[in-house]
Formats: structure tokens, sequence, C-alpha cells
């Protein structure tokens, strides 16, 4: 089949808007040539000539199946183990050290893409909390990042940032047909949940509340208006006391969100 035809300026702000709708996310003019990248295989697998042809089946709303690969493919997923080190250790030197009380200790990593933000945290919390109850709960909005997470199954390329300590105590190397690969030790994994979640949306899943909220890194991708919206959707989750953190290039300055106490920059705390 002949390449699809170049997409045209009124093609792109229709995805624009179908992606904003959907995800909250702004695609800027300068992610075009990511766009066409992106979907041009999705207009061979369907035979199409040009993008408004994938547009309108999308748009018909019969077809959520594809509807969630367009999202999965436009959502940027790059992340890495101990990603912003300041931030976990923030969390075992000043949350952890000077928690209060017992019961179970619960972390959200509300956009955990493929999952090292959530196996760095269950890393921290398995070391620091060895006696108590613990949990990690991972979200995002793409249903591929969800399965490669879940399977806690990554490339040994991917262990930079790991502390070695840790890289010995809870990641299985590979061997033989899964060499160059490692593995989340299990008793990890059963500490771990997964769920789809779009954060744009009221959160209906049954989560229960958490301590420490991650919201890092996903922010970037939205206007004022959406940025706000997703803080005040997580904060009805968010213990008393407990913290909310987002990424070192991200603020939560000049929205109207709810309480929230600054105790460093990118950390706050809820009265």
């Amino acid at each position: 089949m002949a390449e699809p035809s170049p997409i045209t300026h009124q093609e792109f702000t229709l995805f624009q808007r179908l992606i904003y709708k959907i995800a909250g996310i702004s695609l800027s003019d300068a992610k075009k040539v990511l766009l066409v990248g992106r979907l041009t295989r999705r207009l061979k697998q369907y035979e199409f000539s040009t993008f408004t042809q994938y547009y309108r089946m999308l748009a018909s709303g019969q077809h959520p199946e594809e509807m969630q690969t367009m999202v999965d493919m436009l959502t940027t997923n790059e992340t890495y183990f101990f990603r912003e080190p300041k931030h976990f250790e923030f969390l075992r030197d000043e949350i952890i050290a000077k928690r209060k009380g017992g019961g179970s200790f619960r972390v959200w990593s509300a956009a955990s893409s493929s999952g090292e933000e959530i196996y760095t945290l269950a890393m921290v919390l398995a070391d620091s909390l060895p006696d108590t109850l613990w949990e990690v709960v991972g979200s995002d909005i793409s249903t591929r990042v969800l399965e490669k997470a879940a399977t806690g199954h990554y490339s040994l390329a991917r262990t930079e940032g790991i502390p070695p300590a840790f890289l010995q105590k809870y990641c299985l190397k590979g061997v033989r047909s899964n060499a160059g690969t490692f593995l989340i030790a299990p008793e990890l994994r059963k500490r771990t949940r997964f769920l789809q979640i779009n954060l744009t949306l009221p959160i209906t899943a049954d989560i229960g509340d958490f301590d420490v909220i991650f919201l890092r890194n996903v922010m970037i991708y939205f206007d004022a208006e959406t940025k706000a919206k997703v803080v005040n959707h997580l904060l009805p989750r968010l213990r008393s006391g407990g913290h909310l953190i987002i990424g070192h290039s991200e603020t939560l300055n000049g929205l109207n969100i709810g309480p929230l106490a600054t105790v460093r920059p990118t950390i706050y705390r809820k009265p």
C-alpha cells in the first residue's frame, strides 16, 4: 500500500482536540511529527489513505479498542528507576522516619507508566518498613504500559540508578532465554496493584486512601484548568497529613485547588 497522504493542519487540529478531550493532554504544534510517526502505522493497518479516515473511525465511537490504542501511542512514557532521587530520600528520611502510629502505609503512583516508579517505591518501602504492611498502587491511562509494569520484567540496561544493595536484594537476574533482563522480586510485586485510571475524570475506582501520592512528570502535558482538575480529583484520596509529590519541572502555583501546604518545592502536605 502507498504511504498515507501528509497530515493537513486541519487534520492535526482534530487529533489535538480529540486527545485533549479524552486524556486532557495539550498536544502542541511541535508534536505533529511525533503524532504522524506514531499513528501512520495505524493508518496502514486499516489501509487508510488519509488521517481524516482514521479520525472518523475513532470519532464514530464504534471502535473503543482502537481509541485506547491511539491513546497508548500518543501518551509519552519515558521513565526510569529512582528518577529525581531527592523525592525518594524525602520519603525515607522525612515521611517514613518521622511516621507516628501503626497501621498500613500506602502510596499511589498516579502516573506510573511502565512501572519503574512503582518498583522504586516498593524497594524503598520494603527497606524502610520491614515490619509494616505496605502497598503501592500504580495507575496510568495507557493499558499497554500497565501490562508491561505488571510483569516487573525489564532490560538490564534499565538498572542504572538502582542502588547496588537494592539491585542485589530485590532484582533477579535473568538466565538462559532471559539473559540480559531482570525481574523484580516476587515479594515486592505481590505488594503492588495496577489500575487503569484517567486522572482527568473523577476517581471512581475503589482504591482507598493514601499516605503519599506521587503525581510526577505528567502535568507538564496539561493546561492550568486540567492540572487543577486532576489535583482536585486526587486530594480526596490523600489522608490528612499525607503528602503529594510532583515532578521537579512542575508547580501547583496559581492553580485553584484544595488546601495544601508547601513543604518544599514540589512537595506538598494536606492539613
